[in-house]
């Protein structure tokens, strides 16, 4: 599903190669006016220390923008699939990412400086670096395969949620003083 413009013989050659770039002329004209708009198609380098989007997998943005007086503000979802190894057993984890955006878009060179919209320039938004920010914010850092993940023996290495290990927990040197006296303590007792 295109946008508006796409629909209406817009020019085509501009949006597949700016996919995210949307005319906004007709918007800032009258304030209140609504459009909707679906854009898809791959962001690259969207990734954290946990997890990544794929290469060449698609971002959707599908948000409902109204004019207001100096602006434009975009309300909607942004969605993207990620992939990401699992911080506990290093296994595979994949995921999807959805999250509700409420952003505005107000005029370049205007006499207010707001750092926290995006531009509207040369009667166009770009609905790109929403949708990087949304998706940078939502990727998980240190993703889990599953919430019970046993993770890995740290003396063997195994994946403890495959086998078992029959390694023993190390005693940690620390609390050796507080050993000895529980051994002293048990074997008077028996």
């Amino acid at each position: 599903m295109g946008s508006d413009s796409d629909r209406a013989g817009g020019p085509r050659n501009r949006s597949d190669s700016r996919p995210f770039i949307v005319p906004a002329a007709k918007l800032g004209r009258v304030a209140g006016t609504v459009r909707r708009e679906l854009r898809q198609a791959p962001i690259e380098d969207l990734a954290t220390m946990g997890s990544a989007v794929p290469d060449g997998a698609e971002v959707s943005v599908a948000v409902t923008l109204s004019s207001y007086p100096g602006g434009v503000m975009a309300s909607g979802t942004v969605e993207a699939p990620w992939t990401g190894e699992c911080r506990r057993c290093g296994g595979p984890v994949v995921g999807e990412v959805r999250t509700e955006v409420r952003e505005r878009f107000v005029a370049e060179g205007g006499t207010d400086v707001d750092d926290e919209a995006y531009p509207l320039a040369h009667d166009e938004l770009d609905l790109e670096p929403l949708a990087r920010d949304a998706v940078l914010l939502e990727l998980p850092l240190a993703p889990l395969c599953a919430p019970d993940c046993r993770g890995l023996c740290p003396q063997c290495g195994i994946n403890r949620n495959e086998d078992e290990c029959t390694c023993e927990q190390p005693v940690d040197p620390r609390w050796s003083a507080l050993d000895a006296l529980r051994d002293e303590r048990s074997a008077g007792e028996a």
